[in-house]
């Protein structure tokens, strides 16, 4: 059965054409045993039964032209005074046809030949015994309209559902594309956050290090305790270093975030002081400060504050030379935090801050100005006047409640 089905949906035309055959084959026989009409109506009958059959055969090949066809047909019987036979069921078919999967001004031409069909074959041919009866005429003319405008009323029907059908399914496809697009944008912003994450840590960490291999090597026959400490802290901080890789790694392999929270590191604004006294152990000197009334901050603007401190501490081991010194103020606005890091060394290129560098290099700032816009704050990063960097921004306050 479904392969019956199979084959009656490939083949459209072929089983219209069949139908038509069988339509053909009952007008004929209703054509020869007529009971009334001279021969020459009957010799006029056998083409329009043939024109109405080729409608049914190519009805949903060319729906329009068929549609033509059968009016031509139908005047033409009209006109020849040839009675309606088994053949006219044809003109039911092309307007269900026409209704359903036609143009729109074939559906309207369609039913108004619906409407007025049944009249004009009513006066054309007059049965005798109802001539004076109106009320009865008119009856029968409603009757046999009512087929027609059913056929058109089931075929359009058939079109607003199918049109119904086909916009939930582009509705469902266009919702798909923007999940689809919705779901490139989320990746595209982690993998952003964890370069962000990645690159604070080993930068930081690996600066903190080599700056305390280079000591460790040059005090190295002079000082041997000095130098002893120094590997001791590149020992403790590549720990750290990999404690907090393997937590963000952790979160890459799993795919999802536990609940714990253990695989992300979230420092905190209590931890700048930590960074900083780490800072100068690598033998950085860095004045510290904080005005105004520290209070709860959102966890974004928490971990934006650390990382622009670390990123600017980092950029002043790297570029500021030897004998650089610097300062980290955090200020507690009404409506704000503001962080202000200088240094007096030699500064970054032009390049690094503006840019982003060549090469790679100068993602750190690239990164401090993503993190400031997430949380809709302000950065300003550039040469300080009288030599030296400077790093300001200002990140707005919520309470931590909202």
């Amino acid at each position: 059965m479904q392969r019956l089905y199979d084959f009656i949906r490939r083949h459209p035309t072929g089983v219209d054409t069949f139908w038509a055959v069988v339509l053909l084959g009952l007008s004929g026989m209703s054509i020869v045993g007529a009971p009334v009409g001279s021969g020459r109506e009957r010799v006029t009958a056998v083409p329009l039964a043939v024109a109405l059959c080729v409608v049914v055969a190519l009805r949903r090949r060319a729906p329009e032209k068929m549609l033509l066809l059968a009016i031509g047909t139908g005047l033409a019987q009209l006109l020849l005074g040839v009675r309606p036979d088994v053949a006219d069921f044809a003109l039911l078919v092309i307007t269900y046809t026409v209704a359903s999967v036609g143009e729109r001004w074939a559906s309207r031409l369609a039913l108004a030949c619906c409407l007025g069909a049944a009249a004009l074959s009513r006066l054309r041919w007059p049965q005798e015994t109802d001539m004076d009866s109106w009320p009865q005429t008119v009856f029968v003319v409603v009757v046999l309209t009512v087929p027609f405008v059913l056929a058109w009323v089931l075929g359009d029907s058939l079109r607003t559902r199918r049109a119904y059908f086909s916009q939930l399914e582009e509705r469902a496809a266009r919702l798909e594309r923007e999940r689809e697009a919705q779901s490139k944008v989320a990746v595209a912003a982690e993998r952003a956050r964890i370069a962000r994450e990645l690159h604070d840590v080993v930068a930081h960490n690996v600066s903190v290090m080599v700056v305390q291999a280079d000591g460790a090597a040059y005090v190295m026959d002079a000082s041997p305790d000095q130098a002893r400490q120094a590997l001791e802290t590149i020992s403790g901080t590549g720990r750290q270093a990999l404690a907090e890789m393997r937590r963000l790694l952790g979160v890459l392999r799993t795919g999802d975030a536990p609940e714990s929270g253990e695989y992300v590191p979230q420092p905190d604004v209590e931890q700048i002081e930590e960074l900083v006294g780490k800072v100068r152990e690598t033998g950085l000197a860095v004045d510290f400060r904080i005005e105004g009334t520290p209070r709860p901050l959102p966890s974004g603007v928490e971990l934006t504050a650390y990382r622009i401190v670390q990123e600017a501490l980092t950029n002043t081991r790297k570029h500021g030379g030897p004998d650089a010194g610097a300062s980290v103020r955090l200020v507690y606005f009404d409506d704000g935090l503001g962080l202000l890091v200088e240094d007096d060394g030699r500064g970054a290129s032009h390049e690094l801050y503006e840019d982003g560098g060549a090469d790679g290099a100068g993602h750190g700032m690239i990164g401090m100005r993503e993190r400031v816009g997430m949380v809709g704050g302000t950065l300003d990063a550039g040469p300080r006047p009288g030599g030296g960097f400077r790093i300001s921004a200002l990140l707005p306050l919520k309470p931590a409640n909202q």
